[in-house]
């Protein structure tokens, strides 16, 4: 799809635009309900909705399907971030009422990270048609080692700073409690970081360790940079009152993961069946609607798979606390 300088112009001024009104909307620290979570999630997604029919009615309905192939794609991995997230304020001990103002930040940084990380993408790919092979080979190895993680016992997983977070930290110093809203104070003279300023940078840069699939993973559905930054801006800005809005709901997504693998894997395949056509190979290549029904297929029999297992566990666990009580009873 061919994207004028204005039109990209014009893109990123309405984003900014509506990141402005939800900072304004969410300037005063506050706990989120899940009523105002589950408004504002529907706001977003309903952007993103209209931003594909507009799309679809002055694109086509190549660039409409790819936008909403990667969009789901990228929501989808963005939920599995959210876990992440979780650590990170627990971590942190971060104040409630603080947490929202610590996800918008650090959604911000996010999305500027992943914006170089697209251009640079797109010009990798724009002049060195091998990287699909590498893109594919990578995204096929991280859907194998989602499932090992799927399959290993992370009930005592914490978070661990990155060296860059904790090169920031002794250059800088950090303060022992949250200021407020605050990122600096000065104390005995220096400057240093409040830990608002260091959960900020920790869920930024951590986001960027999920850009190292997500982005080969919606190059492996469209390769124009145009639709690639705008499926991630949309679904990286739902995620904060997503996290509200869920946060109960992750640890009953018990089968996430092996969902999120299949995809990615699925994708990979995608990948390196378009770098064999791009090398002569007469190979099937994927279309985007079939893209597309995969990737909502596995979505839709994750969730319901995840939420029968969920129910089970419950129950066993219920059955259990009852017969130990019968037995100290007895006992008794």
């Amino acid at each position: 799809m061919e994207v004028s300088v204005t039109l990209w112009v014009l893109t990123i001024v309405g984003l900014a635009a509506l990141i402005a009104v939800d900072f304004f909307i969410g300037r005063k620290p506050h706990d989120v309900s899940i009523k105002e979570a589950g408004i504002w999630t529907v706001v977003w997604i309903a952007l993103a909705g209209l931003f594909g029919v507009g799309l679809l009615v002055f694109g086509g309905g190549q660039p409409a399907g790819e936008f909403f192939a990667g969009f789901i794609t990228e929501k989808s991995l963005s939920v599995d971030n959210l876990f992440v997230f979780v650590l990170i304020m627990a971590k942190f001990a971060v104040p409630s009422q603080y947490q929202q103002r610590v996800l918008l930040i650090g959604v911000l940084i996010a999305l500027v990270l992943r914006a170089i990380f697209i251009a640079a993408g797109a010009a990798i790919l724009a002049s060195f048609a091998w990287v699909f092979y590498i893109f594919g080979a990578f995204l096929i190895w991280t859907a194998w080692k989602l499932i090992q993680e799927a399959r290993a016992d992370e009930e005592d997983e914490e978070f661990e700073e990155n060296k860059l977070l904790k090169a920031a930290e002794r250059r800088f110093g950090v303060a022992d409690r949250y200021h407020g809203t605050k990122l600096w104070i000065e104390e005995n003279g220096k400057r240093i970081m409040t830990p608002m300023l260091v959960v900020m940078l920790a869920i930024g840069t951590t986001d960027v360790l999920f850009a190292l699939d997500s982005i080969p993973a919606i190059f492996g559905l469209t390769q124009d940079p145009y639709i690639v930054f705008t499926a991630n801006a949309f679904a990286l800005m739902g995620l904060r009152q997503l996290y509200f809005l869920i946060g109960g709901l992750l640890k009953k997504l018990v089968h996430l993961s092996y969902g999120l693998s299949i995809i990615l894997g699925f994708i990979g395949v995608k990948l390196v069946l378009h770098a064999l056509h791009e090398s002569g190979v007469h190979v099937p290549e994927i279309s985007i609607p079939v893209s597309l029904g995969v990737i909502c297929s596995v979505l839709i029999v994750t969730t319901i798979t995840s939420l029968r297992a969920s129910k089970k566990q419950a129950a066993a666990e219920a059955a259990a606390g009852k017969d130990d009580a019968e037995k100290d009873s007895v006992e008794a």
